[in-house]
């Protein structure tokens, strides 16, 4: 009996990259009148959407929220405790949560039992290496379609990101896609950003006992762990990238709230990395969270060590970064 057997779903919520994309696009195929909303984890661990998670709706590649219908996941750190999956369970809730390389692979092999989904069978390859950090150094730098394709992915181009649900939910051929003009002309124009980016990253860059410290905050410019980590090299075991609006607010995506990354240098560890990246994630952001090797919090406002009640100020970017240096150095 398959898992979905009696399930009604009429919304879905993703997160708003290339895993969250093909996740939602994939149970799209299988609820075809599901309407999709794309969200990043912090609208749904802020209580953004309460106002329309309920027992039809499904969510995928965001945290755990006890009142949807279908959960599926694999982030570590947003799996549900026994004693919550087992009051969603007996409350009528579907849970998919297992520990494979991305949210998407979760969605096809719950669906592609059901539907057909052979287009995207060679596509899910590079989907998981991206998401799980398995890409290699060659492949980051090459001239990958797919590759290129996860870097046009942003909510602030919503209209774009729809498109793109729409053909792949429908079975539209990859290649069509990946040559269509939409995408193309994205793509040119993120590479010809690109080295600028890179110049970006070194003037606001320093490598600290390892890890690489980015501060982009204030800039409206955003970069992940593959472009900082494969450009400081050997230099470093991982990164923390800042980013985000001082003045920014949860649920605005052009805009959003003072925040940091966390990535291992996957070319160098191919492993999770030398060190328990949510240890950072959750030092001090209750909500911060997602893999070992990759995730996110907020900057929170610190006085000596500890969190405080009142605004985040821009003294608190290196008062965080003071503390996560002191807990990334236990590793040895």
């Amino acid at each position: 009996m398959s898992l979905l057997n009696g399930v009604v779903i009429d919304k879905i919520i993703a997160d708003g990259d290339l895993d969250g994309l093909i996740a939602a696009s994939i149970l799209k195929a299988y609820f075809s009148e599901a309407k999709t909303f794309f969200a990043h984890p912090a609208e749904i661990r802020n209580g953004n959407l309460d106002q329309i998670i309920d027992r039809n709706t499904a969510i995928c590649d965001l945290p755990f929220h006890p009142n949807c219908g279908l959960y599926l996941d694999h982030h570590s750190t947003n799996k549900p405790t026994d004693s919550e999956l087992e009051v969603f369970s007996l409350e009528g809730g579907t849970c998919a949560w297992y520990p494979v390389d991305s949210a998407a692979r979760v969605a096809f092999d719950l669906c592609s039992k059901e539907i057909d989904l052979s287009h995207l069978e060679t596509f899910m390859e590079m989907v998981d290496k991206l998401d799980s950090g398995k890409i290699s150094l060659a492949e980051f730098n090459s001239d990958d379609p797919i590759l290129w394709l996860s870097k046009t992915i942003n909510l602030e181009d919503l209209d774009y990101v729809y498109l793109l649900l729409d053909w792949f939910s429908s079975g539209k051929a990859v290649d069509k896609i990946l040559t269509s003009e939409e995408v193309t002309s994205r793509i040119n124009t993120i590479k010809q950003k690109q080295t600028e980016l890179r110049r970006i990253i070194i003037e606001n860059g320093e490598v600290i006992d390892r890890i690489a410290i980015v501060k982009m905050h204030d800039t409206g410019h955003r970069t992940n762990g593959y472009l900082v980590t494969s450009t400081f090299g050997d230099e470093c075991d991982a990164c923390i990238i800042v980013h985000g609006f001082s003045d920014g607010v949860i649920g605005d995506h052009s805009r959003y709230p003072l925040s940091a990354s966390f990535y291992c240098n996957s070319f160098l560890h191919r492993n999770q990395g030398v060190f328990n990246l949510t240890k950072l994630a959750q030092a001090f952001d209750e909500n911060g969270g997602g893999h070992y090797n990759a995730c996110g919090c907020r900057i929170m406002p610190l006085e000596e060590g500890k969190v405080t009640k009142r605004n985040v100020i821009q003294s608190d970017i290196d008062k965080n970064l003071e503390e996560w240096l002191k807990i990334w150095s236990s590793r040895n």
